[in-house]
């Protein structure tokens, strides 16, 4: 990989992104990052690998190719090769956006082909987020915050749903389906998170999920809900086959959904890299953000070649190197690189898969509310005092909901309509563009918002309800 970065200044004045640390640090750092992250990364794989009735050893599986793939792209992003990777501190992981749609598949796709439609879907989006890498900045203006807001939002919303499923059960006739050992442990870990980020602070603070689910399984043995079975027989070490599940199938609708995942995650991906690049210090051209969006597109292609998922830019460790001030990109190369120890010993994969259903339900509750408060942070620069946006907003989440409030809402209609209209990322994101157009972009639709004091007593004189 070239690591070499055509716009440095000059040999002797190195720039903290392009600065190499000692080896301790650089291993401490990174594995901070990989704390930060973890817990994001193997969420993807515990859902939909529930969802399409994998059995332990296979989830193992789908969760190692998920650690792999994510330490492969952040290897690709933060060192680079030719004009792909960014090459900056730009750690990437499996895409919480992609869930919905894989899930809306695996309900409309027969028994034991899930997984392969899944990844026909991604091979083919992959490939298209790096072709059309270097012409999505003239797309950019398409996805104002009123469209990704309300779109990142969803993605959070369209995630409770699994995290009470993992409280309750998934059979209604289980015996202990929704009983209340298993929501009083789900409760006690989301206390426990709650209170490990009120009175922790620093790299403690940044792990607190994992701590809360290490200590919420320790509490499932009194509670009779932890089983270790998941770890018989796991081989310490194992390179992964490609396509284990089968080879690639490919669906209109299972694709359509797909490419609108990575329009979404393009819109974080570019985003993402401007907040980092203020973060750092460095200015974020074109040609970076398309380096940095061919990276996605060409890790998201191999991941689904090694059973893995799209992949996209992780917000939090951006957070994590303001807080820190650590800035070297060769950081999170290591981070990376920690990844793929870790996707190579599915033992690692096998402690997550024993961890209880009701602890990832009590602590999926933050993890995934924290994605949907993304989302109303990016939704609090949309200008919302404008009628349009407010109506953008309110009949996007509307559409984004139906499959959760009303799952049966599509059914009669082709298969391709439920594929995309089932999922509630694909519903909301097309009706977020289509009526951003519609309000912003034709000139019968487009409605100038008035002068900012005007808006301000427009908004001050509104009844409060």
């Amino acid at each position: 990989m070239d690591s070499a970065r055509p716009d440095a200044p000059d040999a002797l004045s190195v720039h903290p992104v392009d600065e190499l640390l000692p080896a301790p640090q650089l291993v401490a750092y990174g594995l901070q990052h990989i704390a930060a992250m973890y817990a994001g990364v193997v969420a993807p794989p515990l859902i939909v690998g529930a969802a399409v009735g994998l059995s332990p050893a296979e989830m193992t599986i789908l969760i190692g190719a998920a650690l792999l793939t994510s330490g492969l792209a952040t290897l690709l992003q933060t060192l680079g090769v030719w004009k792909t990777g960014s090459r900056m501190p730009f750690v990437n992981g499996m895409t919480f956006a992609a869930v919905a749609p894989m899930l809306s598949i695996a309900k409309t796709t027969q028994h034991g082909h899930a997984l392969p439609v899944i990844y026909g879907s991604i091979l083919i989006a992959g490939a298209t987020t790096f072709l059309v890498a270097p012409f999505f900045g003239k797309l950019a203006r398409y996805f104002p915050p009123v469209v990704s807001g309300t779109v990142i939002s969803l993605i959070g919303l369209s995630l409770f749903p699994v995290a009470f499923g993992w409280i309750t059960g998934s059979d209604p006739a289980a015996k202990d389906f929704a009983s209340v050992d298993r929501i009083v442990l789900a409760g006690v870990t989301l206390a426990i998170v709650l209170v490990l980020n009120r009175f922790l602070a620093g790299f403690l603070q940044s792990i607190a999920i994992l701590l809360g689910l290490a200590l919420g399984t320790l509490l499932a043995i009194p509670f009779g809900l932890f089983d270790a079975s998941a770890l018989d027989g796991t081989p310490v070490f194992a390179v992964p086959s490609p396509f284990h599940f089968g080879g690639p199938e490919f669906q209109a609708g299972a694709v359509i959904s797909m490419l609108i995942v990575m329009l979404v995650s393009m819109t974080e991906s570019t985003a993402d890299m401007l907040a980092l690049g203020e973060v750092v210090d460095m200015p974020v051209t074109e040609d970076t953000i398309a380096a940095g969006l061919r990276a996605d597109g060409a890790a998201t292609f191999v991941a689904a070649l090694l059973n893995g998922f799209a992949v996209t830019a992780f917000a939090q460790n951006i957070g994590l190197i303001a807080l820190t001030r650590v800035r070297s990109r060769f950081v999170v190369a290591v981070g990376g690189g920690i990844l793929i120890l870790l996707g190579l010993f599915p033992i690692a994969g096998a402690i997550i898969a024993i961890v209880p259903q009701p602890v990832l339900g009590g602590a999926g509750i933050a993890l995934f509310g924290t994605v949907a408060a993304s989302g109303i942070r990016t939704l609090s620069r949309a200008q919302l005092g404008d009628s349009n946006n407010l109506l953008i907003v309110a009949v996007a989440l509307g559409f984004g909901l139906l499959p959760i409030a009303a799952p049966g809402f599509w059914s009669h209609f082709p298969q391709v309509v439920q594929t995309v209209m089932g999922s509630g990322i694909s519903a909301g994101c097309l009706v977020a563009i289509a009526l951003n157009l519609f309000f912003h972009h034709l000139p019968l639709g487009r409605r100038p918002l008035p002068p900012a004091p005007v808006r301000l007593a427009q908004e001050l004189a509104e009844p409060v309800h």
